[in-house]
């Protein structure tokens, strides 16, 4: 393991450096370090600070990494296809079904039962995270189909996270704690699988960078949440009240 430094003066050209592209680094412990860059060196990580210098730390510290800190503009995530007025379902239903047709189709379902999470939700997922690869890794060190981050997938009990029983298994388990979190909205869900639940609750909503919005619209040009049985029955109510005036 490499020795953990930093020099003060670039600890504070980090806290006051200017408010230029950077790349945000998501501790397990809650901190969140803006990184000039960073490189992913099997389980080790070093970030690159905006002022200038860098220091490593053990990967099993970064809950993730959220490429690319640049704004959108607010209409970019009010145009998201869902309603926060709307009440949805993200349980596990039998007619629900993966949404590609793929081999990890039985898994998926099997998981999202286990767990009461929508099955088609996690085929997506997995989709916009690893493209059905159960081998993949990503430059910032995330594993597995369901692209858990080490230190994600040790809290997760997760300890092959190659193996594609225990990834879909950590990773649909994850996604039900963020139903509960999210009281089953999905573009919160979503928005927290990527950029992390902290980011989420900080913005009140979906935080507005490039890279999470881009990642909520993909799933749900793929997806469409179920709306749950009372609030489709009054949406369905008001639509036909509105059709005979």
């Amino acid at each position: 393991m490499r020795p953990f430094f930093a020099c003060a003066g670039a600890l504070v050209a980090l806290a006051a450096g200017p408010a230029a592209r950077a790349d945000l680094v998501i501790f397990d412990d809650g901190r969140v370090v803006k990184a000039a860059s960073y490189r992913v060196l099997e389980v080790e990580v070093e970030i690159s600070l905006p002022g200038g210098g860098s220091y490593w730390v053990d990967l099993n510290r970064v809950e993730r990494i959220v490429e690319d800190e640049v704004e959108v503009a607010p209409d970019a995530v009010e145009a998201l296809p869902v309603s926060p007025g709307l009440a949805y379902d993200l349980s596990y239903k039998e007619g629900r079904k993966p949404l590609f047709g793929t081999p990890y189709d039985r898994l998926i379902e099997a998981e999202a039962k286990r767990h009461d999470v929508d099955a088609a939700l996690v085929s997506a997922v997995i989709r916009a995270e690893s493209n059905y690869q159960p081998r993949a890794v990503s430059r910032k060190g995330a594993r597995g189909l369901m692209q858990l981050m080490p230190a994600t997938a040790r809290r997760l009990g997760v300890r092959r996270p190659f193996d594609p029983v225990a990834n879909v298994r950590g990773g649909v388990k994850y996604l039900k704690e963020l139903v509960a979190r999210f009281d089953k909205r999905p573009e919160l869900v979503l928005a927290a699988y990527n950029a992390g639940e902290r980011a989420v609750e900080s913005y009140g909503g979906v935080p507005p960078y490039r890279e999470t919005v881009g990642y909520v619209r993909k799933i749900l040009s793929w997806w469409t949440p179920a709306i749950a049985p009372p609030a489709a029955a009054a949406a369905a109510e008001s639509a036909a009240g509105a059709s005979d005036r």
